[in-house]
Formats: C-alpha cells, sequence, structure tokens
C-alpha cells in the first residue's frame, strides 16, 4: 500500500493541473519552502488574474497561494488579520479603498515609478498602481435611445427608477469609487443625493460589480454604472450596450496592489509588485484586459476614447478614502430603511 500512495498523489496532481485547479500542497508530497511561497488576494477576476499569476509563478518559480473575494470583504480580512498577516499582497481594489486600510500596508516604491502617469502615484506610495479605469454609465441599446442618457444626473431621474444596474459598494470598491465620482460630478449635497440615488435603485443593488453589464444587455435593467473596461469586454462579446461618459465629468481611477505590512514572504510580494507593473504586464493590460495602462511608455489599444477627451472631475482620492465608513454607514442605514 505504501507503495501505491505516491502514484496516487502523482496522479492527483496531474488531474488537477489539467484541470486548472491547484491542490492544497498539504495533501500532497510536495510542499514548496516559505521562500518559494507568496500569499495574494486579488478582487480581480480570474481572466485579470490568471494569465499574470501563471507567467509570474513560470518566470519566478515562486508558488502563489490565492484567494478572491470582493475588495471590501478582502480588506477586512487583511484588517482582522493585521496581527498576524496571511496574505503578502493586497492585488486588486480601487486606491482610496486601499488607502482606507492604509495602516494595513507598507510602502513601496517599485522601481518604474518615474514611468507611471502623472497623478496616478499615491501618498507615500502606499500602493502601486496597476491600470487606469474610467468610470461610464452604459445603456441597453434596444430599450434606451442614443443621446437620451447623458450624464450622472439622469440616474436621480424617477423614469429610470428600479431599472439601473449597480453593485452593492459594501462588497465592490470599485462601485464605491463610482458613485463617489457621481456625487463629486453632481454637486451639492453628497449624503442628500446619496438618498436620492438609493432610492431611485429602487432596492434592485446587485451582489457583484461584474452583473452589471450582462444585467444591462439582457435587459433586465436599461442602464447601469461600471468600468469602461467591463463595458469594452462586454460589447467585444457582443452585448448590445452603449457607453456613455458623464457631460458633468467623471474620473479615471486606478486600481491597485499593496504590499500587506508584515507580509511573511515579502521578498517575494516586492517581486510581484515588480512584476505587474512591469511593461510585460503593462502591455498585457492594454492589449488583452480592455483597460489603459498606468504607464507613459505603453500606449493605450486602438480604438479606446483618447483621455484628454474625456470629461473629468477633480476627484479628491484621499477625501473619498477619509468618507468611506461613514458611507457606508449611511448605504447600511438606507438598506434598512434608516
Amino acid at each position: 500500500m505504501k507503495k501505491i500512495l505516491p502514484v496516487i498523489f502523482l496522479l492527483i496532481t496531474i488531474l488537477f493541473s489539467g484541470c486548472g485547479f491547484r491542490a492544497d500542497p498539504q495533501l500532497l508530497d510536495y510542499s514548496p519552502e516559505a521562500s518559494m511561497r507568496l500569499v495574494v488576494y486579488t478582487s480581480h477576476k480570474e481572466e485579470v488574474y490568471g494569465p499574470i499569476i501563471e507567467e509570474f509563478e513560470e518566470r519566478t518559480g515562486i508558488w502563489v497561494d490565492l484567494v478572491s473575494g470582493g475588495t471590501g470583504e478582502l480588506l477586512e480580512r487583511i484588517e482582522k488579520e493585521k496581527n498576524s498577516p496571511v496574505a503578502d499582497v493586497m492585488f486588486g481594489g480601487g486606491v482610496e479603498s486601499l488607502l482606507s486600510h492604509s495602516d494595513c500596508f507598507e510602502p513601496y516604491t517599485v522601481s518604474g515609478a518615474d514611468s507611471l502617469m502623472p497623478g496616478l502615484r499615491q501618498r507615500d506610495d502606499i500602493c502601486t498602481p496597476f491600470s487606469s479605469l474610467p468610470f461610464v454609465i452604459i445603456y441597453n441599446t434596444r430599450l434606451v435611445r442614443q443621446g437620451e442618457i447623458t450624464g450622472w444626473a439622469d440616474l436621480l431621474d424617477e423614469q429610470w427608477k428600479g431599472r439601473i444596474a449597480f453593485a452593492d459598494p459594501v462588497v465592490s470598491g470599485s462601485s464605491y469609487s463610482a458613485v463617489m465620482t457621481m456625487l463629486t460630478a453632481l454637486g451639492g449635497d453628497r449624503w442628500e443625493l446619496l438618498e436620492r440615488f438609493y432610492e431611485n435603485l429602487d432596492s434592485a443593488v446587485l451582489e457583484d460589480s461584474g452583473d452589471v453589464a450582462s444585467m444591462v444587455d439582457s435587459g433586465a435593467m436599461s442602464i447601469g454604472i461600471t468600468l469602461e473596461q467591463t463595458a469594452l469586454k462586454s460589447i467585444a462579446q457582443g452585448a448590445k450596450i452603449g457607453i456613455v461618459y458623464p457631460a458633468e465629468g467623471t474620473s479615471i481611477l486606478p486600481d491597485g496592489s499593496a504590499l500587506v505590512a508584515g507580509a511573511p514572504h515579502r521578498e517575494n510580494a516586492v517581486a510581484f509588485l515588480e512584476f505587474v507593473q512591469g511593461t510585460d504586464v503593462q502591455n498585457q493590460v492594454a492589449s488583452s484586459f480592455s483597460r489603459r495602462s498606468v504607464r507613459i511608455d505603453v500606449a493605450d489599444r486602438e480604438g479606446l476614447l483618447p483621455a484628454d477627451q474625456i470629461p473629468l472631475v477633480e476627484y479628491d482620492v484621499e477625501e473619498a478614502s477619509s468618507l468611506k465608513e461613514e458611507f457606508l454607514q449611511r448605504w447600511n442605514s438606507l438598506g434598512k430603511g434608516g
């Protein structure tokens, strides 16, 4: 029986690797040494993190243990683990979401920092920008006429009540960034505007930001708020949706990566941060992920609206970060009818 077990373990390993599933190393005869491990928490979709993690492993030989989830829930987990960190890197999440948990991260300046686009580096380099992401409004081209939606103010119009696709900002960091962009663009009393917007959602809040485009494409919702890259990817896959860059202005914010303070595998975490900000991955960001690179030496793909033609608001990342806790309290209160 002892001679058979190693063969069984080998077959399990081959089977799981062929299916794209990594078996728990504790269940196998092989477990990499601590010096060759890296724990990554990511809020990216598999289509983004998958090829990047695979290439990183192939180039470095480092074994990546991956935990995926929403930005909010992963940051809460990192907060809870602060006294005994498990993760080495947070890969994904809007910069203000990362800044709101800055006490969980160690500042790190990547070697290519001078090649970053102006305005994308954050205070003390507490996080490293990964991609540049404009927020847009999308609409179902079969249900909404071109030009019928022009900006954020339309989302407060009662004719769209219950017909707006929007993901829960408690879970989705990008949804928080999007709604804060809208409140900034509209001006006035932000909390009054938030209440009006919530009422117009009519309790139809989605659990996953990835569902916004599909809900609009299917006609279950008429309009929605999402990232430009999500809309472009959906259109490339045949979705019948149109894109609006809000007339009042939008924000082009980076999502980012951050080095967890006290990371158990710090050296490998630093290697990963350098890798995802390097030109190879950044060219992949622009060519394969329908995103905009954060580097001045990497061009956007053809067909994208030039960044200097997108109307922008003065979005204060530091302020948005400082307001997040109050925002979430108010949001939860609205959900309870408060």
